[in-house]
């Protein structure tokens, strides 16, 4: 059985989205973030070094990281599942969306999120982050043009990875200037998967 260590309000939803999509058999070590700093605990340290999720294990590895995870998973359970067929341009497609999602995304989202928290001016930061924000978002809603998921017309990892990025984005009250994410977030959300995923991340 795969041991999930899930974080609450962390990356670590979409593993079990990924989880349910692919209808395997877990458990879920739920952990709370301290109400102060907002940081995980220093019991994911006994875990992961990092003392970060979402960790998996799994055959007698741990495995961290959202994307090494996602493509672990699928590698094993769902191959031509939730991924395009790899030597395809579909397939360079999907690999960079999976990169895409916990590079050139988070990171001005993660800046803004510090600076906010933080409270102080800042020299360059601040702008810098809504400037990579506005295209990064741009970018996102241009590319969805047309389309129900990011590759292939199916859901894939690429989705699940991206569907931390919509929540954020939607959490920020972004999604109504930018029709075309907004309806790929209604989309990623008629998945009942999705759904439970949500759910089962409520009850932690």
């Amino acid at each position: 059985m795969i041991t999930l260590h899930h974080l609450n309000k962390s990356r670590s939803k979409r593993i079990i989205w990924l989880l349910e999509e692919l209808g395997l058999d877990y458990k879920v070590v739920p952990y709370q973030r301290d109400s102060v700093t907002f940081l995980a605990p220093p019991e994911l340290k006994a875990i992961h070094p990092l003392g970060k999720s979402p960790v998996i294990e799994d055959d007698g590895m741990v495995i961290a990281e959202s994307g090494a995870i996602t493509e672990y998973l699928i590698d094993k359970h769902a191959a031509g599942l939730l991924s395009p067929q790899k030597g395809t341009k579909e397939y360079i497609e999907y690999s960079q969306w999976m990169h895409f999602a916990e590079s050139s995304a988070i990171l001005p989202l993660l800046l803004k999120l510090f600076v906010d928290k933080d409270g102080c001016e800042t020299n360059f930061l601040a702008g810098y982050a809504d400037a990579e924000i506005a295209k990064v978002i741009s970018y996102i809603d241009q590319s969805l043009e047309g389309k129900r998921y990011l590759v292939a017309d199916k859901l894939t990892g690429a989705d699940i990875m991206m569907s931390f990025i919509v929540e954020i984005l939607a959490n920020n009250n972004t999604l109504d200037s930018f029709p075309n994410i907004a309806a790929y977030a209604k989309q990623l959300s008629t998945h009942a998967a999705f759904r439970k995923a949500d759910d089962i991340e409520a009850s932690h």
